[in-house]
């Protein structure tokens, strides 16, 4: 007979709660416990508080929560409803803080601005306003293979199937996370990529060479490798070679900082040194932009892994190949724009990582840098399609991406004028 422990199992739902509420470890390993178990919380905290009503009903029902044990399980349990409700509610009332940052940064008339690119791109597709119907994956294009690395460069194309072949769409570069060893672009950046494209833009989400097998900088050189494929072939997609953005979460907001700081930079393209590798904007999200500095929370940690797998050379005698892979420490006054998001309860990459980055680059860049800051959001905060701030995010994403395509058309009429 198996033996029920029911006030176990509700300390175990109620930490479980509350490591929703505030990641319960910010340093060294147990960080990734941490998040491994607070994502799904912190994310589908509606769709686990259902299940866990619905699981509660049942052993109800069964009797678990008859007797003293019982009423103090069932206690707990109701405390952890409550944390997950407070988590649910964060999360929906997160949107001021992804569109604060763009008006801040861009203007109070950001959105208006954007609206220009978008109706441009609506009248193109041929469909009228608020007639854009949301699709999980729109249409695939197909997989293509955009380098020589067999199974490591394919990618996938996401457009409207009713986007035409000569649409000259926006297109957005997705560079996926997974600490350089994983690199899956699927299903990453879901969310945004079926916005994207149901707005009428094409998105090319690659994979690329990992670590341990591969070792720095194929990374970066193969994520230079897509840019330069979609620049000589996305056209017969209906994509826009002349406005490319780039994007990416964790190890590819790290990938997707670092292409748009090194344009055309023969260090990371070998053998395609006259490609063109530019891009207009860059959406590096929860990121790692220094790969030097030692102090902070997980810094030695973060430092060791770069040593033994990705980069596989001892830091002290090759510090100069950890400067130039780190994005802090390639600012340049010609940045295209950036829009870096971070979540304040990052327990993977602390937030300090992104702020101190979209400082950095704020005093050197001409173009706008906007910054922001989500309280209460985790790693990993926009991929799961249920949660507000995944929405809420390829919404601000695309208000920013659009408003540069309008105020990139607008610039040569102004300077005609």
């Amino acid at each position: 007979m198996i033996k029920r422990r029911p006030v176990l199992r509700a300390v175990a739902e109620l930490l479980n709660a509350a490591n929703g509420v505030r990641p319960l470890a910010r340093e060294g390993y147990p960080t990734i416990p941490v998040f491994a178990f607070g994502w799904p919380t912190s994310e589908m905290s509606a769709l686990y508080l259902a299940g866990s009503m619905a699981d509660a009903v049942r052993r109800g029902i069964r009797g678990d929560f008859r007797g003293t044990r019982g009423r103090i399980a069932l206690a707990l349990t109701a405390v952890s409803w409550a944390l997950l409700g407070l988590i649910h509610r964060r999360n929906a009332s997160s949107q001021p803080h992804f569109e604060d940052p763009l008006r801040a940064a861009l203007g109070a008339d950001y959105q208006e601005i954007a609206e220009k690119a978008k109706a441009k791109r609506r009248r193109r597709i041929g469909i009228p306003p608020n007639d854009l119907i949301r699709r999980r994956y729109v249409e695939k294009a197909g997989t293509v293979q955009y380098g020589p690395h067999g199974g490591a460069n394919r990618a996938d194309i996401w457009r409207r199937a009713d986007l035409p072949r000569d649409g000259k769409a926006p297109v957005l570069l997705q560079v996926p996370g997974g600490a350089w060893s994983i690199g899956m672009r699927r299903p990453q950046a879901y969310p945004l990529l079926s916005h994207l494209a149901d707005h009428g833009w094409v998105c090319v989400s690659i994979d690329y060479r990992v670590s341990p097998r591969n070792t720095w900088p194929d990374h970066i050189i193969d994520v230079k490798r897509a840019l330069a494929w979609i620049k000589e072939n996305i056209a017969e997609y209906g994509g826009d070679p002349d406005f490319v953005a780039i994007s990416g979460g964790s190890a590819g907001g790290h990938l997707s900082a670092l292409a748009a700081l090194t344009p055309d930079d023969p260090l990371f393209q070998p053998g395609f040194e006259d490609a063109d590798t530019s891009v207009v904007a860059a959406v590096p999200i929860y990121g790692r932009y220094d790969w030097v500095t030692v102090h902070g929370n997980g810094r030695r940690e973060f430092i060791a892994f770069l040593q033994k797998f990705v980069v596989k050379l001892p830091f002290r005698s090759n510090r100069a190949v950890y400067l130039d892979a780190s994005p802090i420490h390639r600012l340049r006054a010609d940045a295209p724009p950036f829009f870096v998001l971070h979540g304040r309860d990052d327990s993977i990459i602390p937030v300090p990582e992104g702020r101190e980055f979209a400082e950095a680059l704020r005093e050197v860049s001409t173009s706008p840098v906007v910054y922001a800051e989500i309280p209460h959001a985790q790693h990993a905060f926009d991929f799961y399609y249920g949660s507000p701030r995944a929405h809420y995010t390829a919404q601000a994403v695309e208000e920013f991406l659009s408003w540069v395509q309008a105020t990139r058309a607008a610039a040569p009429r102004e300077q005609a004028g």
